[in-house]
């Protein structure tokens, strides 16, 4: 903590620029409110900026139309721009729509700003028993001789033997209203830290990711050296003191049974009434789950930092099939040249472009040829009174109908299937118009096809006999 370093702390850390800004209560006091208060993680482009424009029309009346002029995206970039990095500005997958995130250097300015409120009381007593705790955990985590631990076991075996006696006896001790305040606010303020952590920790592997992706990009070496440099500095990263303590802590967190207990634990905490006098935030009851969605977006992060590996493989191999195509078309066009080439060019004539192989084993066996047995006979009379009308009794179905009939369909809606469009719009032809469906189906991009399922469908033909067929599901879209 020299000068210098404190010098360089104060140019380019974001937290110590927010601090230093003119507009800092504004970013400060807008960004508490709407990231940290509510524990939102991220927020997208238009919401956010709906969200500080009404931020903004509160300020105004109070300060003037002259406080704050620029619009509210124009503040948002500015304060996501390098020079500032206040928010972290990112495009999620899938998505065209900008979308923010605070970034850990904002969100510890902010948490400090928040204690200089002031607190109703320290909880001396309560920090006094944390520190005694965990020093009696490092040693006897550390303790090497077994005698030493069993009888440090056997002294908190008698504790609780001598604190049952009592609770028989009918004296209970129980902790006053002060002490469980204390405790109540250390609890707290555990929990929301928690929540910065995690943020930091993501903020950690996403350095890491970034790293990664910059010497994808400047790599000119071999892959196996790379993918060695870019492993290792995945296996350092997981295997440091955070690292594990991320995992221990997701491990335990995942837990159905922890959770279950720790979800009991904070309602019977926040129902007694010395609790509820300090009027606690009513989101601490699902603090647990933050933590699960917190732990999760740090996951997804790491996620995408193997993605990046698998795509940095992907395009490897797509540059070395690029590289053969490469030297065939090479290939093809020395051959052109030498067609065209007088007689005398140097080079050698090939028969075929490949060998063949004719196997003994492969030709077929010898097959006697088939001799026709011709039976004559006489040919007999036909009856001149049939009935002719069938042949010229045919019609046609009109696929241009049925289309026309689909796209009146689909105005009203995105999405029908040919059960519901044959409900409203009963088949005319019969069976033919049914195939007709089926093949218009077929040939449409959009329609899909379900062979898994089935459904069925009903048609009088024209002698009044109902007839049923059952087809595929098939569903049209728009």
């Amino acid at each position: 903590m020299d000068y210098d370093f404190l010098t360089t702390l104060r140019r380019q850390h974001p937290g110590w620029r927010l601090l230093a800004a003119d507009h800092g209560p504004l970013v400060a006091g807008f960004l508490h409110r709407y990231f940290i208060e509510p524990n939102q993680r991220t927020f997208a482009e238009a919401e956010l900026a709906s969200r500080l424009e009404d931020f903004l029309f509160h300020l105004r009346e109070r300060l003037g139309e002259d406080a704050f002029p620029k619009p509210a995206r124009q503040y948002l970039n500015d304060w996501a721009a390098d020079e500032r990095g206040w928010l972290r500005k990112y495009y999620p997958r899938d998505s065209d729509e900008p979308h923010y995130d605070l970034t850990p250097a904002t969100e510890k300015a902010v948490q400090w700003l928040v204690s200089l409120q002031g607190q109703r009381f320290i909880g001396a007593e309560s920090r006094l028993l944390t520190v005694f705790e965990l020093l009696r955990e490092i040693t006897e985590g550390t303790e090497t001789d077994p005698q030493a631990r069993i009888e440090e076991l056997t002294r908190r075996k008698q504790a609780i033997e001598r604190e049952i006696e009592e609770i028989g006896e009918g004296r209970l001790r129980m902790m006053d209203d002060t002490r469980l305040r204390e405790r109540f606010l250390q609890m707290s303020d555990t929990a929301r830290a928690l929540l910065a952590d995690f943020r930091q920790v993501e903020q950690n592997f996403r350095d890491l990711d970034r790293q990664v992706r910059e010497k994808v990009a400047a790599w000119d070496g071999g892959k196996g050296d790379m993918l060695a440099e870019v492993f290792g500095e995945h296996d350092a990263i997981t295997d440091t003191d955070q690292g594990r303590t991320f995992r221990a802590f997701w491990d335990f967190l995942m837990s159905p049974s922890r959770q279950e207990e720790l979800s009991a634990l904070l309602e019977k905490v926040l129902a007694l009434d010395p609790v509820r006098e300090l009027e606690p935030d009513p989101r601490l009851l699902r603090v647990h789950y933050d933590w699960l969605e917190a732990g999760e977006a740090t996951l997804r992060t790491v996620a995408r930092l193997s993605e990046q590996l698998r795509r940095y493989l992907d395009d490897q191999a797509w540059l070395e099939n690029r590289r053969i195509m490469q030297l065939l078309h090479e290939v093809e066009q020395h051959a052109l040249a030498m067609r065209e080439a007088p007689e005398r060019a140097p080079g050698m004539a090939v028969d075929e472009l490949a060998p063949s192989v004719n196997l003994p084993l492969e030709r077929p066996l010898y097959r006697p040829p088939l001799k026709p047995r011709i039976e004559q006979g006489e040919l007999a009379t036909g009856d001149a009174n049939l009935d002719a009308g069938v042949l010229f009794d045919q019609f046609h179905v009109d696929r241009a109908a049925l289309r026309s009939r689909l796209q009146r369909a689909l105005q009203t809606c995105d999405q029908i299937t040919l059960a519901a469009l044959l409900e409203h719009s009963p088949l005319e032809r019969g069976l033919a118009e049914l195939v007709a469906w089926l093949a218009l189906a077929a040939d449409d991009p959009k329609a899909l096809i379900n062979d898994a399922g089935e459904c069925e469908v009903s048609w009088r033909d024209d002698h009044g006999m109902v007839r049923r067929a059952t087809v595929p599901d098939v569903l049209f879209s728009r």
